[in-house]
């Protein structure tokens, strides 16, 4: 983008910062402690946007060692983790034209745990049980959404999944797809509009 993206710091990023400076001085340790703080975080966006645990993992995997490859790269004009969904993304994107050869059509329930070698564990969101009704109200809700999310094409599918599920600013979304906070907001609304009309479709009117 022609705009420079400025970001609010936190004291996460600002503690990231540090790490990368020093794997950028040749202290390959120092990658562990981003590798354990971004891991379950990235491997929940590449779950949610391919459906299957185990490309996840792998396409997690590959993305970190792509970012310990680049970190030298890396120029703090953004977030570090803003850097790294960008680096997971196009992994997604990369794995999907891959997919798309081979017509898989797998499927997989929200409340399964997504583990895989190498730390690998999810972030996905989990409520204790309580009510047997209410907790099979929920699940379903939750397949419907899962169902909904994955038959949208995949420019809005990742727009709605970086926003309403990672709960991304639209400047980071901006820097992650590189695309103008016009065309965030164009993509969000339509990918919107298309959930609720699936999902009524699937559970009645919201």
């Amino acid at each position: 983008m022609s705009k420079r993206m400025v970001e609010k710091k936190t004291p996460a990023a600002d503690t990231d910062l540090e790490y990368v400076v020093l794997c950028q001085k040749g202290d390959t340790e120092a990658f562990a402690p981003l590798l354990k703080r971004h891991s379950g975080k990235m491997l929940n966006i590449a779950y949610r946007m391919l459906a299957d645990y185990d490309e996840a993992c792998d396409v997690t995997q590959e993305a970190f060692l792509a970012a310990f490859r680049a970190i030298g790269s890396f120029k703090a004009e953004s977030a570090f983790s803003t850097w790294l969904y960008r680096i997971v993304v196009n992994s997604v994107r990369n794995r999907l034209k891959q997919r798309q050869s081979r017509k898989q059509h797998e499927s997989a329930s929200f409340d399964e745990t997504a583990e895989c070698p190498g730390g690998c564990t999810s972030c996905l969101a989990r409520t204790d049980e309580g009510n047997p009704q209410q907790e099979m109200e929920r699940r379903e809700r939750e397949q419907a959404v899962h169902v909904c999310i994955k038959a949208l094409e995949r420019d809005y599918r990742e727009v709605v999944i970086l926003r309403d599920i990672q709960g991304l600013s639209y400047e980071e979304i901006q820097a992650i797809l590189n695309i103008p906070d016009g065309t965030v907001k164009s993509r969000l609304s339509r990918a919107r509009l298309s959930l609720k009309d699936c999902l009524k479709k699937i559970i009645g009117e919201l």
